[in-house]
């Protein structure tokens, strides 16, 4: 299939979806969906982050050698801790790329 089809196709979908929005601007959701509607970036993230930490290289990884493992779950700690987003990201990089050093993961 042509990419250009595709990318067009994507576009009308996203346009379709937030024109809906504005095109019917009293639209109310339930009280249910509205509720739930919070917890979404959170399960999106869970759900683009998690098989990165725990299938580096496209096979379970539940090994002391995975530094991608590791250094999420000391993010994690980091972000419950300390609350401070700056702190949770140069944590996580660095002790990451610490990890990586050390079990001679980096690529030269």
């Amino acid at each position: 299939m042509n990419p250009w089809w595709l990318i067009l196709g994507m576009l009308a979908i996203t346009f379709s979806i937030r024109y809906s929005l504005f095109a019917w601007p009293n639209l109310r959701f339930p009280v249910w969906l509205s509720q739930a509607l919070p917890y979404v970036p959170v399960s999106v993230l869970t759900a683009i982050v998690v098989p990165g930490l725990l299938m580096p290289e496209g096979r379970l990884a539940l090994d002391w050698d995975n530094a991608y493992l590791l250094a999420g779950l000391v993010t994690i700690a980091i972000a419950a801790l300390g609350r401070h987003l700056l702190a949770t990201i140069l944590g996580g990089l660095m002790v990451f790329f610490v990890l990586r050093g050390l079990l001679g993961q980096l690529p030269l």
